[in-house]
C-alpha cells in the first residue's frame, strides 16, 4: 500500500526518522519536503529518489523504482542550479574561482555535508545489510541521494523548483566555499611564476592608512623587478591576495596575446 497523500503514513510503517525502515516500510515524507521547502506534486518521485538500490532488491516490490536513474540526472541538475545561484551571487567572479567553488560544492564530500544538514540519511529506504555496515551516515549514499532528489524536483516542478531549493541548501556553504576557492591565488601565482620564469613574487607593503581599528593595506607586487599588481586590503594577507589576483590576471592576457 502506498498514500496518494505524502502527508499520510501507511498502516505500520515506520516514521522516516526512525533508526530503521524495514523492508516494508512506507514513511511519509512531510517532514523531509518541510525542511527543503518543497512540496512534491508527485509523491511517487519523493518515494523513488529516496529508495536505495539494497532496499528494492530486498523487498521484492517489481512496481518500484530505485533511485540511480534520478541521480543521473540531478547530477547534472545540481551542476547547472549551483552555476546559476553561484553566477547571480558573484556577478563579477572570475570563471575560474566560480568553477572552483562549483566543484567544492557539488563534490561528494561537499553534498554530503548538505545532507547531513537536514538529516537525509533517516529518510532513506535502505537494506538491511547496508543498514547494518552505517549506509545510513555513509558520504557516498547521502551524495547520491541528495542528487536523486535534486532530479526528483527537477522532475516534479522544474529548473526554478530545483534553483530555490539548492539555493536554500547551499546558503550556508556558499560564502564558505568562494572564500576557500578564491584565498589561494598566492600559491597559484607562485606556481605560475615558477613555470614561466623560475622565479618567486615579490610583496612589497607601499601604503598603510587608516586608524588602528580601520587600517588599509596597499601592497605592490613585482616579477622579475616588474610590477603586475597592486591591491588595497584590511590586511596585509588580504592585500597580497588581492595584488596575486590582479598579476595572475595580467599574465594570462600576457600569455595569450600572440
Amino acid at each position: 500500500m502506498r498514500p496518494d497523500d505524502p502527508n499520510a503514513t501507511a498502516p505500520n510503517a515506520t516514521a522516516p526518522n526512525a533508526t530503521a525502515p524495514n523492508a516494508s516500510a512506507n514513511p511519509s515524507y512531510a517532514d523531509l519536503q518541510a525542511r527543503l521547502g518543497h512540496q512534491f506534486r508527485d509523491p511517487t518521485l519523493c518515494e523513488t529518489a529516496m529508495t536505495h538500490t539494497s532496499w528494492l532488491n530486498e523487498a521484492g516490490r517489481p512496481e518500484r523504482s530505485d533511485n540511480e536513474r534520478l541521480e543521473f540526472l540531478g547530477d547534472a541538475v545540481l551542476d547547472l542550479v549551483v552555476s546559476d545561484v553561484l553566477m547571480r551571487r558573484f556577478p563579477t567572479r572570475r570563471e575560474g574561482d566560480l568553477s572552483r567553488a562549483r566543484a567544492a560544492l557539488v563534490s561528494e564530500p561537499g553534498l554530503a555535508q548538505v545532507a547531513v544538514g537536514i538529516d537525509l540519511g533517516s529518510f532513506i529506504l535502505l537494506g538491511k545489510g547496508e543498514e547494518r555496515t552505517g549506509g545510513r551516515s555513509r558520504p557516498s549514499i547521502l551524495a547520491n541521494t541528495l542528487e536523486a532528489l535534486m532530479g526528483a524536483i527537477y522532475l516534479d516542478a522544474g529548473f526554478d523548483a530545483a534553483a530555490a531549493v539548492a539555493t536554500r541548501l547551499f546558503e550556508g556553504r556558499i560564502e564558505d566555499v568562494d572564500s576557500h576557492a578564491r584565498l589561494d591565488y598566492k600559491s597559484r601565482l607562485q606556481e605560475r611564476a615558477q613555470a614561466l620564469w623560475q622565479t618567486a613574487p615579490v610583496y612589497e607593503v607601499v601604503a598603510e592608512d587608516g586608524p588602528d581599528h580601520d587600517k588599509r593595506f596597499e601592497v605592490v607586487l613585482s616579477l622579475a623587478g616588474r610590477s603586475y599588481g597592486r591591491a588595497v586590503g584590511k590586511s596585509k594577507k588580504e592585500a597580497e591576495q588581492g595584488a596575486a589576483a590582479a598579476a595572475l590576471e595580467a599574465i594570462e592576457r600576457e600569455v595569450k596575446q600572440p
